[in-house]
């Protein structure tokens, strides 16, 4: 059981980490990019909200799987297949995961309005100081908020885990399918337990959602 835990926990910190590192970047450019494009790529991201988990797991499992053109060009280096892997796991993951990191990030951005990066400007800041100097300090709630949710929700994941993972004991195996496989086996102790911790898992996460709103509200006034 400690393995499945650690799993769980592992995944979910490393897909925080890596989105962390992509929707920054991201968010700031659908804040403030222009073009029609720009709103295309934001339905991209924002897809998973939409789609079945298994839709998104089952073309996922495709992609990573050994006939798959992508992973073709990955066999002269010895790597046929990410499906069935934890590597698979975190990249499933990262792409369920998107729209929670970016979503909150790009809001943050688009409330920092162009007061400040002129300023920035005024004061001979370039385009890449001004962005790590001014915006992300200024978006810093909208980080915390991202990373709360995305770890949050990587925990929770089934559908996606379970199709790309296997759920495999030891390597891909998460406490969402543990869960489900106890259930099966009518274990339902155990099963409980579990369900309990992601329970209260989940209340600590809004609760300390709501809280961080609600400070950052008092500021604002």
């Amino acid at each position: 059981m400690e393995q499945v835990v650690w799993t769980t926990v592992e995944l979910a910190g490393l897909t925080t980490l890596i989105l962390l590192a992509i929707a920054g970047p991201l968010g700031w450019w659908l804040a403030h990019g222009r073009g029609w494009w720009k709103e295309a790529v934001a339905a991209v991201v924002s897809l998973p909200i939409v789609l079945p988990p298994t839709v998104l797991g089952f073309y996922l499992l495709i992609a990573l799987g050994p006939q798959s053109p992508l992973m073709s060009l990955l066999h002269p280096f010895g790597v046929r297949t990410l499906a069935f892997t934890f590597t698979g796991l975190v990249i499933g993951s990262v792409i369920y995961s998107l729209p929670f990191a970016v979503q909150p990030i790009r809001s943050a951005f688009e409330s920092i309005g162009p007061r400040a990066l002129e300023v920035a400007a005024t004061l001979r800041a370039g385009p890449l100081d001004a962005f790590f100097s001014v915006a992300l300090p200024l978006a810093r709630r909208g980080f915390v908020t991202a990373a709360v949710l995305v770890f949050a929700h990587t925990v929770g994941e089934f559908g996606v885990v379970l199709m790309i993972g296997g759920a495999i004991p030891g390597k891909t195996e998460v406490v969402s399918i543990r869960i489900f496989q106890l259930v099966e086996a009518l274990q339902f102790e155990e099963a409980h337990r579990l369900a309990a911790g992601l329970v209260a898992f989940a209340f600590v996460v809004l609760f300390a959602l709501l809280m961080l709103e609600r400070r950052a509200g008092a500021r604002s006034r």
